[in-house]
């Protein structure tokens, strides 16, 4: 497996950084997705949150990564095993697959075990990769180039949170909760409103437009191709401290409380914008919540959510003939409106 680049040693990016630190502190938020020019650091950024994050448990020969203090998530297989005898558990790094542009349904969802219905006449499930990314982060470069009918597909899993497969006499329920992370390039199409709704955060990537960014990203990206391991030595103390700052966060999130001030505050500003749904006020209020966590606050203030709201609600703007102004900057004319 190729090393990852260090997650705190990317250049800039901050609003994609946080976005996807803030997926890994709750998932609930909704999964993140980045758009922008290329070789801008988007896929770099996921593959350097995957090394970055802390361990998880799960039980001990599950293939859907099931949390043995989750009883109640349990598959089929683990409630079984469980009441014949305990379970033993272990830790492993948190799932990160890539779903590639081209790929069959059978892979995404799986399907039947072929070599063993022909060597042993047996009807058995072999997991796809949402059974891989359960817990874990599904990734899709391109999104926006991804077949119609996997974004279908997509779509049914990503709200019940359960991959269903009923094919060639199987009938599979299994849990498939996951980070959805895209990327993608705006000028090779646009992503379908639907899938477009599913992701919590939406962030813009640009390339460094200053001289002493570039430069920085230039020499870190050769030092550490140059030598991998002695640059990942260098930056383990910031990638240690950045991995603890998560676990933190993480237990401190059901702390962090919303207030009522704040809650009308999301809901104003939705308003103001005319999003459509109450999607866009959950996601800003549990981003906001998630922020919270990060900086080790225990209540959500109006400098959370003004900071997290473009991400949150940019994507989420009906289009305007009348208005030629791009989603950002209606977002923040309406933070200034709601928040002066």
């Amino acid at each position: 497996m190729a090393t990852a680049f260090p997650f705190s040693a990317i250049v800039g990016q901050d609003e994609m950084k946080l976005a996807l630190l803030i997926a890994a502190v709750d998932p609930k938020v909704g999964g993140v997705l980045a758009f922008g020019d290329r070789g801008a650091g988007k896929s770099t950024a996921v593959r350097a949150l995957a090394a970055l994050l802390p361990k998880m448990k799960v039980v001990v020969g599950c293939r859907y990564n099931c949390d043995p203090d989750r009883p109640a998530e349990f598959c089929d297989d683990c409630r079984a095993r469980a009441a014949k005898a305990g379970l033993k558990s272990a830790k492993v790094p948190v799932p990160v697959v890539d779903l590639p542009l081209g790929a069959t349904e059978d892979r995404v969802v799986g399907a039947l075990d072929l070599e063993r219905a022909l060597a042993r006449g047996e009807k058995a499930f072999e997991p796809g990769l949402l059974a891989r990314a359960h817990r874990g982060f599904l990734y899709i470069d391109e999104a926006n180039l991804l077949e119609d009918h996997l974004v279908d597909l997509l779509l049914d899993v990503a709200a019940s949170g359960e991959n269903v497969v009923e094919r060639e006499g199987l009938s599979i329920r299994h849990p498939a909760k996951f980070v959805l992370v895209g990327t993608g390039n705006p000028e090779e199409g646009e992503l379908r409103p639907q899938l477009l709704d599913r992701f919590g955060l939406s962030v813009e990537v640009k390339t460094p437009d200053d001289l002493p960014s570039r430069i920085e990203v230039v020499r870190r990206r050769d030092e550490f191709e140059s030598d991998s391991a002695a640059f990942l030595a260098k930056w383990a103390k910031e990638e240690t401290k950045l991995r603890k700052q998560i676990t933190s966060a993480r237990d401190r999130l059901p702390l962090v409380t919303v207030t009522d001030a704040a809650l009308e505050r999301a809901a104003r500003l939705c308003m103001t914008l005319g999003t459509d749904g109450l999607r866009g006020e959950l996601t800003l209020m549990r981003a906001a919540r998630a922020l919270a966590a990060l900086e080790g606050q225990r209540s959500v203030t109006d400098a959370h959510l003004r900071r997290i709201a473009p991400s949150a609600l940019r994507h989420r703007l009906r289009r305007n003939p009348l208005d030629d102004a791009g989603s950002s900057v209606r977002v923040e004319r309406a933070i200034s409106d709601v928040f002066g």
